[in-house]
């Protein structure tokens, strides 16, 4: 397993108006992440291909529903109890006055999901109101990755019974397309699956033995006729949760169809992915803050690939972090 391998260039941020602010607890392996976005919000869609899903706030997003633009986005460990800290984000924006307008009052939204990681660290801290509100507070140009936010408590390589997962986390990437679009995500990486690097090809996260000797899940997938009784399988204990942004003008139809081709980053680099232990979801935004147009093949590709290249960025710069 090589892990001398290419840490892509940029992230989310660069998008026009998105900003990501982050919040964790180092010692208890849990924490949150949100992507914030302008004062007016933007268009919002949705993907979940995973078996075994905690969100919140995914129906509004589906085309047809009346609500179009969202304020931010929250990613959290913490498995459903996480979800409270996107209480913390709704009420923290309301009190600055952002939302949607609702009479003589502002409704923010603020879709979410969730991640397992309360077998990693301390099951009994999760994150909370007051941990979202901090990771808002937080919110900037520029980001760490690797082991924060939502990616602190993060492993991948889970299948092998009797390894040991590696630790992985949160990454983001970015590309600006000639027009002078960008396309970004974030992702936290927390799979039952191994990560491969997008253009190499190289295994790059996978289980350990004890004595750190790798073992690849897809030995056991497909070079073992008793690999049904051999699989670790616990529902729900993984997912991996991301968001995709671009800074164009795009439909809630166009939005939630990047959200699905999102997933193809996922299938890129993830084996197996989108399985029933896993919760996969993948949100999509569009700023609208540049006035250009571009073709939404390439837009849709650029998705697919800075999805990818976040996934690598997370498991490799969590690597680097243990050294």
């Amino acid at each position: 397993m090589d892990r001398e391998q290419t840490v892509f260039d940029g992230d989310i941020t660069l998008v026009h108006g998105i900003r990501v602010g982050q919040a964790e607890n180092a010692e208890a392996r849990t924490g949150c992440t949100v992507v914030l976005c302008h004062r007016d919000g933007a268009v919002g869609g949705v993907s979940v291909r995973g078996a075994a899903p905690g969100t919140r706030e995914t129906d509004l997003l589906r085309p047809g529903n009346l609500v179009e633009k969202v304020n931010a986005v929250v990613l959290s460990g913490g498995s459903a109890f996480g979800l409270e800290s996107a209480c913390g984000v709704m009420n923290q924006l309301e009190q600055m006055g952002v939302g949607l307008e609702m009479g003589d009052i502002r409704v923010p939204i603020v879709p979410a999901a969730v991640l397992y990681d309360l077998g990693v660290g301390s099951s009994a801290v999760r994150p909370d109101a007051a941990m979202g509100r901090e990771a808002l507070m937080n919110a900037r140009k520029g980001m760490k990755q690797g082991r924060f936010g939502a990616g602190c408590g993060c492993t991948v390589g889970k299948l092998i019974p009797d390894s040991v997962p590696q630790r992985s986390g949160i990454g983001s990437a970015s590309i600006t397309l000639p027009e002078g679009i960008t396309v970004g995500a974030v992702v936290a990486v927390n799979a039952v699956g191994d990560v491969y690097h997008p253009v190499t090809g190289a295994l790059i996260g996978c289980g350990r033995r004890e004595d750190g000797t790798p073992v690849p899940a897809e030995g056991l997938l497909f070079g073992h006729a008793s690999a049904n009784r051999t699989i670790r399988l616990q529902a729900g204990s993984n997912t991996t949760i991301g968001v995709i942004a671009t800074d164009c003008c795009l439909t809630k139809e166009q939005v939630n169809r990047l959200a699905d081709v999102g997933h193809d980053g996922y299938g890129r680099t993830i084996r197996p992915v989108h399985t029933q232990m896993d919760g996969d979801t993948l949100f999509a935004l569009a700023t609208g803050s540049v006035d250009k147009d571009v073709n939404f093949v390439r837009i849709c590709a650029a998705a697919a690939e800075v999805t990818a290249r976040a996934i690598a960025n997370a498991v490799l710069l969590s690597a680097r972090q243990a050294e």
